[in-house]
């Protein structure tokens, strides 16, 4: 789909963990009635399409499938372009990492031999599947990581996030993984593949939202609702990008008044 997009992270813009960023459905919308798209893009690849679907509509806004991309599709996508399908993949992730292996015809395992493994944020992770992962990693396994987001944002705090887990396969396997999330190519991708050439990218940490907004050569819009707090002048990148605001609703009127035109 071509036109210009308003891409827009997850944790940290629309919410975090279960709770609701104030506002910030309330900046979907503003962005949408005055013509914009709106498309998703999260590194969190724990749920599967349907959940994102579905929390979304439960904080106001509506969206479609093919409306939210992920880096568990990303990650995906660049394990099947020299992986043939029918390689058992060892998914050390959760739902939305099966999903999407599942999705191009691979079997998705616990345990080695595997052909790839593939990490990702899960919150069930433990020194058994850390063992097993390694092992299929140092047996020959591709091994690709969703993202190296070493956190995310919780309702009270950081949480660790994938890149956590990714360092603990790391070091025990002594193996350095593929990337496929943001701010790496594949996630740019799968972005352009899905939402077109032209957009804007939101989101709340300068380090990988904004480093993929450059591999993108799009705008970087900073929200200070999550990994980048309010109150933090340390959390704007020097110099700042060229759009930030407290949160999402802040951030549509911005928007709007440059982009409202871009729109087909």
């Amino acid at each position: 789909m071509g036109g210009f997009v308003v891409c827009c992270d997850l944790d940290g813009v629309l919410w975090r963990g279960d709770v609701a960023i104030p506002g910030a459905a309330a900046g979907v919308q503003q962005l949408r009635a005055a013509g914009l798209r709106v498309a998703f893009l999260t590194n969190n690849s724990g749920a599967r399409v349907a959940d994102y679907v579905a929390k979304l509509g439960s904080f106001g806004v509506d969206a479609a499938p093919d409306e939210i991309a992920t880096s568990a599709q990303a990650a995906a996508a660049l394990l099947a372009r020299d992986t043939p399908p029918g390689a058992r993949v060892l998914a050390c992730a959760g739902g939305g990492v099966i999903e999407a292996v599942e999705a191009h015809g691979f079997v998705v395992v616990d345990r080695g031999p595997a052909d790839a493994v593939v990490v990702g944020w899960h919150q069930t992770f433990d020194y058994d599947e850390l063992k097993r992962t390694a092992d299929a990693v140092r047996d020959g396994a591709r091994y690709i990581a969703t993202n190296l987001d070493p956190t995310y944002p919780g309702p009270d705090g950081l949480l660790p996030g994938a890149g956590s887990i990714a360092a603990a396969v790391t070091t025990a396997s002594g193996c350095q993984p593929e990337v496929a999330g943001k701010p790496w190519p594949p996630a740019a991708e799968l972005v352009r593949a899905r939402f077109g050439d032209d957009g804007v990218m939101i989101g709340d940490r300068p380090s990988t939202d904004g480093a993929f907004a450059a591999t993108l050569d799009w705008p970087f819009a900073l929200v200070l609702s999550g990994v980048a707090g309010p109150g933090r002048e340390e959390d704007v990148p020097d110099p700042p990008p060229p759009f930030v605001a407290a949160d999402l609703r802040e951030l549509a009127p911005l928007l709007i008044e440059e982009f409202a035109g871009h729109s087909p």
